[in-house]
């Protein structure tokens, strides 16, 4: 498991609307499996679950993303998981890490 987290200020469905379009057009294999929005008072938040085929660890990663926003006040959590292929611990966690990569570099573009 990988993680990724920032704080920063902006737009909060601009910022969901580039993270969103940047991970399914940073592979050809990513797809969006489900998401869940809430919305009450000031506060807005946005959980997403991606998945792609990670060819370098040959198996299938997936990706939570939650953005939370007060205001112009933005949290953003990427989190990893699968691409392990042992029975007891993790190894080859190469293809989480490149898709938190993708996160991380489009999340400093905000």
């Amino acid at each position: 498991m990988a993680k990724y987290e920032r704080r920063f200020q902006g737009d909060f469905d601009n910022a969901l609307r580039v993270l969103h379009d940047g991970i399914l057009s940073g592979s050809m294999s990513a797809t969006y499996e489900d998401g869940s929005d809430y919305a009450g008072g000031n506060v807005r938040c946005a959980v997403r679950v991606y998945e792609r085929f990670s060819l370098v660890g040959g198996n299938r990663v997936s990706l939570n993303l939650t953005l939370l926003g007060h205001g112009t006040d933005l949290f953003l959590s990427a989190i990893t998981s699968g691409g392990s292929q042992a029975v007891f611990f993790k190894i080859n966690t190469w293809g989480e890490e490149a898709f938190l990569d993708c996160v991380r570099g489009l999340a400093e573009q905000l």
